[in-house]
């Protein structure tokens, strides 16, 4: 067995922080010497943001391929290692330059991306209100490490995974705008002169109650937490004990290939596909499940409700200023094109086509993910 060494992070790397640019130094537009700018709101709005671009303020804070970058601020974020922006400036970030000739910049990325890494930051907070990251806690965090040449290939071996489990969201990606790109052509130009119950009714979830709520267990349920950018998260759920399902309807079990809705709350609106599995997964309250009055029907709403259109009509129908709700109604009257029978089932075996494929992929991503979780735990925890 190869010998593992032990180092405090601050002997095999140094620190650097990014800088702050006025907002009127910041351009949509990228020019001639101008240097993608990073900042972490592009991290904590899943993709919607638009890439800004500033001067080059020169190569000290240029993040390089060798280099990780970690986000300081944060309760969600503070932490997270950021990759793939090599050439771009950080802001409000940490730089982290590695010693090549000891750490393999990789492997230290997957080191640091574990969750019992991100639990020592978020016990080791500088503020309360709002979570920091300082340099002195990341110099004095306890790294172990093999031979470079194992580290490299241990690298390999987790960069393979998520090469693949990258792959898949591609994949993913171009599906879903080919629905799109399909359900435009045939929706969107006509006239929004029905509503959605035409095609799907809105089941809401049970009122399971928070007393019964386990972190581990057999039934996982549903929550609005777990809608997220249009994926279900069917891996870190609240748990029931059988005992508590004896008596709760079996309509409200979800499965593979469901379409769940937020009702109430900030995200109210949010929509999410749940992957391939064989789990035992119940609705909670305030999620509705989109009920299909034709098989793929509820893709079709589930475009429709995602749309500008769709989110415009959730806002302005929702009730309640503080904390706002719709109720199933309010959803299933969203406006939607009367179509021909014919035309519906034609158009909702289309577009099923492509998310029976989506469903698929997303499946194969969770196993994939759960395998990188654990091949990262048993390579790490020696």
């Amino acid at each position: 067995m190869t010998e593992w060494k032990e180092y405090k992070l601050g002997e095999i790397a140094t620190f650097s922080q990014g800088i702050q640019v006025d907002i009127n130094l910041q351009s949509y537009v990228k020019n001639d010497e101008d240097v993608r700018f990073i900042r972490i709101v592009d991290y904590t709005k899943k993709g919607e943001e638009i890439p800004r671009f500033i001067k080059n303020p020169g190569d000290k804070y240029l993040v390089s391929d060798s280099d990780l970058v970690m986000i300081r601020y944060g309760s969600q974020t503070a932490g997270k290692i950021v990759r793939g922006i090599s050439g771009a400036i950080a802001n409000n970030m940490f730089k982290i330059a590695l010693n090549k000739s000891i750490a393999d910049n990789i492997y230290m990325y997957y080191w640091l991306s574990r969750p019992v890494v991100l639990d020592y930051f978020m016990q080791s907070q500088a503020s309360s209100t709002m979570p920091a990251i300082t340099f002195d806690m990341l110099g004095k965090m306890d790294i172990y490490l093999p031979p470079l040449p194992e580290q490299i290939r241990i690298a390999s071996i987790l960069s393979s995974l998520d090469d693949k489990i990258d792959l898949l969201h591609r994949e993913n990606k171009t599906l879903e705008a080919m629905a799109e790109t399909l359900f435009k052509e045939l929706v969107v130009n006509e006239n929004n002169d029905g509503t959605l119950d035409n095609i799907i009714s809105i089941q809401n979830g049970y009122a399971f109650k928070s007393k019964d709520f386990k972190e581990t267990g057999e039934h996982q349920i549903i929550k609005i937490k777990n809608i997220s950018s249009g994926i279900i998260d069917i891996d870190s759920t609240d748990c029931v004990d059988s005992d508590v399902l004896v008596d709760v309807s079996t309509k409200f079990k979800v499965n593979s290939g469901d379409v769940l809705i937020a009702m109430t709350g900030a995200e109210i609106g949010k929509l999410g596909v749940i992957p391939k599995n064989d789990k035992s997964l119940w609705l909670n309250q305030r999620v509705g499940l989109l009920v299909e009055k034709y098989k793929g029907a509820k893709y079709l709403a589930y475009l429709q409700l995602k749309s500008e259109y769709g989110q415009d009509y959730i806002e302005n129908t929702a009730t309640g200023s503080a904390q706002p709700n719709i109720s199933g109604t309010g959803i299933e009257q969203c406006g939607f094109p009367i179509l021909d029978e014919e035309i519906i089932i034609q158009i909702s075996k289309q577009i099923g086509e492509f998310y029976d494929k989506i469903i698929l992929n997303l499946g194969q991503i969770n196993v994939l993910k759960n395998t990188l979780n654990s091949m990262q735990f048993q390579l790490f925890n020696r």
